[in-house]
């Protein structure tokens, strides 16, 4: 087994885990090392053992992955910050709305927004920017202009509903400032 690759590994572990049909299966980050089309069946398979009745549980830091499960547990410092589905857990009450900005560079408008009223929170999310704004119908319209005059191009931001991954950090921010303040 120490020669397998990654991916093999987790192929090998879930088939040994599955094999004599448990009625609960721990799987503690199931996909990781594994090629793109593989995780897709990785999960199929998981559903269907969820449709034939087997309980699972999964732990993944990767919130891409907690988008397939039916619920969702989200725990910081060993304790549970949020729980439900993952549309319950998108429709959280961020401190704010949030909104996705098209721009560059990146990391120029991640330091200008930071000095912005009204901007709560930014953060890099793949070739874009998520804002969380205090007042966005008032301040998004404002965040072209105001990056445009420090040479950033932007589009036009629009606002978006949170994936998992805006809510957990949202969730963690705010345990943080508790624990800072107490």
């Amino acid at each position: 087994m120490r020669t397998l690759a990654g991916g093999w590994k987790q192929r090998l572990a879930l088939g040994c885990a599955i094999l004599h049909r448990p009625p609960v299966l721990f799987l503690d980050e199931p996909t990781s090392g594994v090629e793109p089309e593989a995780r897709r069946q990785f999960w199929d398979l998981i559903h269907e053992l969820a449709a034939d009745r087997v309980t699972i549980l999964v732990s993944t830091h990767y919130m891409d992955e907690a988008e397939y499960c039916n619920r969702v547990a989200l725990i910081d410092r060993g304790k549970l910050v949020a729980m439900g589905t993952p549309s319950e857990l998108r429709g959280h009450r961020l401190s704010g709305e949030l909104y996705e900005l098209r721009c560059a560079p990146l990391g120029g408008a991640l330091k200008v927004l930071a000095g912005v009223p009204g901007v709560i929170e930014a953060a890099i999310f793949g070739d874009r920017l998520h804002v969380v704004l205090a007042d966005g119908e008032r301040n998004a319209p404002e965040l072209v202009r105001i990056l445009g005059t420090h040479g950033v191009q932007a589009e036009p931001a629009r606002r978006i509903t949170p994936s998992l991954e805006d809510v957990f950090v949202q969730l963690v921010a705010r345990g943080t400032e508790q624990r800072t303040t107490t």
